[in-house]
């Protein structure tokens, strides 16, 4: 009972974490015409200010979490991220604006690295990819009540005073986590892991530079890195600037999108990463491989079908396109958190986990919407209008880039998770005998 409570608290959390970034998307538009700024502004509002701050944060913090109490790591972060999310609402120019969402930044970058590691500390291998799943629910659910929440409470009231509300549930989560959750005692790491992962674990705590080395060294882990990293380049574009596309492309106002936008990041969200959770433990719980090939598969589809959103006559099409490709973009997140802390000691899990989102929200996060802000001041001479939607089109191949590292991640993953000499060698899951080497 604990375990499931566990869980439900931590994905709830998530989801506040995300929705104070889905609101900030949703009044783009109204805070340009407010402050009168350019899109390239907006950009570096809802991209590096935040995600600098975020990832920088985010290596020191998971080494605390590593060696700490990563509930009252949790619980602080969500106290801090939610106080300046409803300062933002008391923002009177550009500049007050960049330096409340640096704080923002800071507050949520102790919420994802920690969380994983209590996950792996309370789950077992086999549990791991449906509770990453569970857990990755967050970020959809986020982005329903994001959306809902600001859409209707900025349709009513203002961007101000719906930043000031959305900082309220944060503070009360940030309690509840405080005074219920209990830290665990640390889970020796799997039986099967890579020969470097091995020979850390002996430490107490690994240095930053053993990790670093332990990481670097898997083939599979920098395929996944560069893989996140390039999902979040282009993925960021397209969340946090989705809303403000529907508004110029198809004159629709805060509410209706939030509305529609719920539906298709609750339904396509949800669908995917629980889909993803339990296919993954039900027919690959013990074969990551199949796991990364799967998603690398989703991710291929999510590309197409974005595309073909984009181009789209019509809104309502455009809707049932999104909504599809939703369903394949969250396929990732399940599968590929589980098979890194399967590959990884306990003792470097969390930091692990700060790694992959320190390069994913540097390069993803602090550049992607930063990247769409400027090819649509740059597209808007011959655009006019519709130069945001040229801008987001002109991006979408990225997430093919992204499908063959997740597909080469795929490739040698097996051969990793058998390459310990203490340990006998994997089988290939089809019977025959074959083991997995390295690629």
């Amino acid at each position: 009972m604990y375990k499931s409570y566990l869980l439900v608290l931590l994905m709830v959390i998530l989801a506040f974490n995300f929705v104070d970034r889905m609101a900030l998307g949703i009044v783009l538009q109204d805070i340009k015409i407010d402050l009168g700024l350019s899109d390239t502004q907006l950009g570096l509002l809802s991209g590096i200010a935040f995600a600098l701050f975020y990832s920088l944060m985010g290596i020191p913090i998971a080494r605390w979490a590593d060696r700490g109490n990563r509930v009252v790591i949790i619980s602080l972060s969500a106290a801090i991220w939610s106080v300046m999310v409803s300062l933002c609402g008391l923002a009177g120019s550009f500049i007050q604006l960049l330096l409340i969402r640096i704080g923002v930044g800071v507050g949520e970058a102790g919420c994802i690295p920690p969380a994983h590691s209590l996950i792996a500390d309370n789950f077992t291998r086999a549990e791991r990819p449906r509770a990453a799943a569970i857990y990755a629910f967050g970020g959809p659910l986020g982005f329903v009540l994001g959306y809902l929440l600001a859409g209707w409470l900025n349709e009513f009231y203002g961007w101000r005073l719906t930043f000031i509300l959305l900082g309220v549930p944060g503070v009360l989560l940030a309690a509840l986590a405080w005074f219920t959750l209990e830290e665990p005692r640390r889970s020796p790491p799997d039986f099967k892991q890579s020969e470097l992962a091995a020979s850390v674990q002996r430490c107490a705590q690994p240095s930053l530079k053993e990790v670093c080395v332990t990481l670097w060294s898997s083939a599979t882990f920098r395929h996944l890195l560069f893989g996140f990293a390039i999902v979040f380049f282009f993925g960021y574009g397209v969340t946090l600037w989705l809303p403000t596309f529907f508004v110029r492309s198809y004159g629709m106002r805060s509410g209706e999108i939030g509305n529609w936008l719920a539906l298709i990041f609750g339904l396509g969200g949800l669908g995917g990463t629980y889909l993803s959770g339990v296919l993954a433990s039900r027919y690959a719980a013990h074969n990551e491989r199949l796991q990364l090939k799967g998603i690398a598969f989703a991710k291929l589809g999510y590309g197409v079908l974005i595309l073909l959103a984009y181009l789209s006559p019509n809104k309502y099409l455009a809707f049932a396109l999104f909504l599809a490709a939703n369903v394949c973009g969250y396929a990732l997140y399940g599968p590929l958190f589980a098979t890194i802390q399967t590959l990884l000691p306990e003792r470097m899990r969390a930091v692990s986990i700060a790694i992959l989102y320190l390069f994913g929200n540097l390069i993803g996060m602090g550049l992607g919407p930063l990247a769409t802000g400027m090819l649509s001041d740059a597209f808007q001479l011959w655009a006019g209008a519709e130069s945001l939607r040229y801008s987001l089109i002109a991006l979408t191949p990225g997430f093919f880039w992204a499908a063959w590292h997740l597909w080469r991640a795929s490739q040698t993953v097996m051969g990793e998770l058998a390459n310990s000499p203490s340990i006998p060698r994997a089988t290939d899951p089809s019977g025959a005998g074959q083991t997995f080497d390295a690629v």
